[in-house]
């Protein structure tokens, strides 16, 4: 089977309870990407075209500062990367941990978390971050998808 990565970025705690189910639903570790300044509620409110994470998901080439890069890559077989879904991609912060390591031959699932919106050109963003990874289908879940559809979607997986 090999040993399994849940790498996720939540910063209002709604996808880190799915990252935590899915560890969990299939014996996962359970690593958190952190910005090196956390983000505020100010700092979210997509609504304020001067907000942080608004004027950040502008600039396709912004990077967010990781606050550390000690995730152990190299031991895992298959990294999942969770994320809430911005402005119908993933935050640029995920673009800088997939930047900050090798994930060469490695299966990456994506999957996200939303309101409303699909995974859009999620993957498509991504996988320049982390060219020589083997993607999988990324998918948008439920933050209270329970552990037996979490664990059913990875096998459909084939991982």
């Amino acid at each position: 089977m090999g040993k399994k990565l849940v790498a996720y970025f939540s910063a209002s705690g709604v996808t880190a309870r799915l990252a935590k189910t899915l560890a969990e639903a299939v014996g996962a570790e359970l690593y958190e990407i952190q910005p090196e300044a956390p983000y505020t509620k100010a700092d979210l409110d997509w609504n304020d075209k001067q907000s942080r994470s608004t004027v950040e998901m502008q600039d396709a080439a912004f990077r967010p500062a990781l606050a550390n890069k000690n995730a152990d890559i190299a031991a895992c077989d298959t990294i999942f990367v969770g994320f809430p879904i911005w402005w119908y991609v993933a935050p640029t912060i995920v673009n800088t941990f997939l930047e900050s390591y090798d994930f060469a031959g490695k299966p990456v699932v994506p999957f996200a978390t939303s309101g409303s919106s699909g995974m859009g050109d999620t993957l498509e963003k991504l996988r320049p971050s982390a060219p020589s990874a083997v993607w999988k289908e990324g998918r948008r879940l439920k933050a209270s998808t329970p552990k037996e559809e979490l664990a059913a979607w990875v096998q459909s997986l084939g991982l």
